[in-house]
């Protein structure tokens, strides 16, 4: 089958709500993986034994299974076992969330544990409390560990969000296999689609490489 190029210009459109619905989802994901993630990373550096196994189950139990299993469970399982329904849309997002967390948890417990001891002993010498080391002393240092395996997993969610397709929310993968259903125009479309997912995982990696000469991570 010969190729059109020419086809793509007429479903853009489509494909730009579809890339619009991705970006939506990550974002939003995100954030709450990083509130998420942030919790439960400091449960595991700094909390007591309870705090420390509640995070680590969640942790262990996200990591051990994809999230494509994951958001059908909050889909398909989560009415049957509490008469919850969600919509596609949120159990894309709480996916999102519940998923990254997991990750960036280990994220900022490897780089609060990172930082060395005396620093936080000698803020403690000085008789600043425990929260205000972390947060001026410890917490400034390990956030410049934390920008390039932290850009990593956005890039990840970013990606994962064409898992989504399973339940029907109309991201970018969607959008393009309803698209070519449609027309048979399979090489067109999914090139167009690969082109947009570089765009914008290439635009997240310019932008988090900006951060890191700005704060001079070496």
């Amino acid at each position: 089958m010969n190729t059109d190029w020419s086809v793509i210009a007429n479903f853009m459109p489509q494909l730009l709500s579809g890339a619009r619905m991705t970006i939506y989802i990550t974002l939003v994901g995100l954030c709450g993986g990083m509130v998420v993630g942030t919790i439960a990373g400091l449960m595991r550096t700094y909390g007591n034994w309870l705090l420390n196994c509640t995070a680590m189950i969640y942790i262990e139990v996200i990591r051990g299974t994809p999230i494509v299993v994951q958001v059908m469970f909050l889909y398909f399982a989560l009415p049957v076992l509490a008469s919850i329904r969600i919509d596609p849309l949120t159990a894309a997002m709480i996916a999102i969330v519940v998923n990254a967390g997991a990750y960036i948890a280990e994220i900022v417990r490897g780089s609060l544990q990172s930082i060395s001891r005396g620093l936080a002993e000698a803020g403690l010498a000085l008789g600043l409390p425990r929260w205000k080391v972390l947060v001026y002393i410890v917490g400034p240092l390990a956030f410049r560990r934390l920008i390039p395996p932290l850009g990593n997993q956005f890039i990840i969610s970013l990606k994962d969000t064409s898992l989504f397709i399973v339940i029907g929310v109309s991201e970018l993968t969607r959008t393009g296999q309803e698209i070519m259903a449609a027309n048979f125009r399979a090489v067109e479309i999914w090139s167009a689609i690969a082109v947009m997912y570089l765009i914008m995982t290439g635009t997240l990696t310019l932008l988090l490489r900006l951060i890191e000469r700005r704060m001079k991570i070496l």
